[in-house]
């Protein structure tokens, strides 16, 4: 992965921003607006994956992008902010968050911190033993939790699959329309890739 030009923005851009992403299905709803929002570093132990698989393909472009960002002066466990980048072979600038992890309460009372975005980031600092630097969001309305349920037994119940096969659970989703609770980074930030951002490039027609 050759990145050609990098661009930082810093906390205080990233929070205002992330104030301004509206719901997928409801642009008129945003999520953020009223909660608490902060970048924190937290042991990937604390953090809850509502994920069953990591695809191997995505792992090896992550880690892709760590290394082409370390060549640049940059840790992709540490933004400080978000990152837009123009990467050799892409059509148009893709805006690099944090991963974002959202406190939430299940119906046991037990509290997680779901990762919302970034999985397989999270993925590799908990392969690479790093505290991964987060977007961490509370007070989210219960009316808008994240779609998917965090899943038993956490990370120790993931796979590293090269593809997913039909008929696979990826996610529990929390209700039959689950789309309505994706939230659309694309309405503040620039390809973020929506529900599922994976850096892919883009096909030709």
């Amino acid at each position: 992965m050759v990145i050609k030009e990098i661009h930082h923005f810093d906390e205080t851009e990233l929070i205002q921003r992330l104030r301004d992403v509206c719901m997928h299905e409801d642009r008129d709803t945003y999520v953020y607006r009223n909660t608490f929002i902060s970048l924190e570093k937290i042991q990937t132990r604390h953090l809850s994956p509502p994920q069953y698989y990591i695809l191997r393909s995505e792992l090896d472009k992550v880690r892709s992008l760590k290394w082409a960002l370390q060549e640049r002066g940059f840790d992709l466990f540490r933004l400080d902010g978000f990152l837009r980048l123009t990467i050799e072979g892409f059509g148009e600038p893709i805006d690099l968050l944090p991963p974002i992890v959202e406190e939430s309460i299940e119906a046991d009372g037990s509290l997680h911190l779901i990762v919302n975005d970034g999985m397989h980031r999270i993925y590799l600092a908990y392969l690479e033993w790093q505290i991964p630097q987060v977007v961490f969001v509370r007070g989210v309305p219960k009316e808008l939790p994240y779609y998917a349920f965090p899943i038993p037994l956490g990370w120790e119940k993931l796979e590293v699959r090269e593809d997913i096969p039909s008929g696979y659970v990826k996610k529990w989703h929390r209700i039959e329309q689950n789309k309505m609770l994706y939230r659309d980074f694309n309405s503040a930030f620039t390809n973020v890739g929506g529900p599922r951002g994976h850096f892919e490039k883009p096909r030709s027609t």
